[in-house]
């Protein structure tokens, strides 16, 4: 817990002794443990009431073992999103479009899978062509420090990629630059703290001033395609993807399984 540590073993023990010995002193310790235990209590239900009741704390299973496959195979997938600091878990709808509103017209990803996808510039005036500035399937694109940034993202097979790249205009001419290869197709994203975070196939990586770090390696949500990313707080964050959901502690670089069977 943030901004009280509890003393070593040794140094423990003679908090207690002297407690002991002195009334006021014991009575301060009774007070200050009740209050711990108040604090960790209230923070464990507040967090146990955020997820609903038919999903449960489940054991992650391994990629393609006896259990995996149920979660691969169902058909509920869940979207997760933070209303008023309130947890809302919703089934998924699938989209293979993202658009970014910039002047003069709409940026438009397109991702459609093994079957492809585009970056297309789309001017206001409908008498002007559409523009192709890349051939890539485009999962994201957003504004962050105005500057605009997209998130490529291909599975297929043993196959999987995907990078977060610049884009930067001249008039109506675009360039783009790769900042950072995930080496796996991301899936998810979300901006917190002026951090990304980024869930791909398999993985999970928190993205800083552009410089990647890798918390969580072949991950069991593999081939269950995590979605969506919802932040409470470091040790609330959320991932709605096929069968369940999945909470992230970032403090602890802790993470849970609460699976949902119907």
């Amino acid at each position: 817990m943030k901004g009280y540590e509890l003393p070593a073993i040794s140094k423990w023990h003679n908090v207690m002794h002297n407690a002991i010995k002195n009334p006021m002193n014991l009575k301060i310790l009774y007070i200050l443990l009740f209050f711990l235990t108040t604090i960790c209590q209230k923070n464990y239900a507040q967090t146990r009431d955020m997820i609903p009741k038919d999903f449960v704390e489940s054991m992650q299973p391994k990629v393609e073992s006896e259990e995996w496959y149920p979660l691969n195979h169902s058909k509920n997938e869940f979207s997760v999103k933070l209303v008023k600091d309130r947890l809302e878990i919703e089934n998924f709808k699938a989209v293979d479009k993202c658009e970014l509103k910039i002047q003069g017209g709409t940026l438009i990803g397109i991702n459609k899978g093994e079957f492809g996808g585009q970056l297309l510039f789309q001017p206001n005036d409908s008498t002007k062509q559409a523009i192709k500035i890349i051939k890539v399937n485009i999962s994201f694109i957003f504004n962050f420090k105005n500057k605009i940034y997209f998130i490529t993202s291909y599975a297929h097979q043993v196959f999987s990629s995907g990078g977060l790249f610049e884009l930067e205009r001249l008039n109506n001419n675009f360039t783009f630059k790769l900042l950072v290869d995930f080496e796996d197709a991301p899936f998810a994203f979300t901006i917190y703290k002026d951090t990304f975070l980024v869930a791909t196939l398999e993985n999970f990586y928190i993205v800083k001033d552009f410089k990647k770090e890798l918390i969580f390696k072949n991950t069991f949500w593999n081939s269950l395609y995590p979605n969506s990313i919802a932040v409470l707080n470091d040790e609330n964050i959320f991932l709605g993807m096929r069968s369940g959901i999945v909470k992230i502690d970032l403090t602890k670089k802790v993470l849970k399984f609460y699976k949902n069977d119907k």
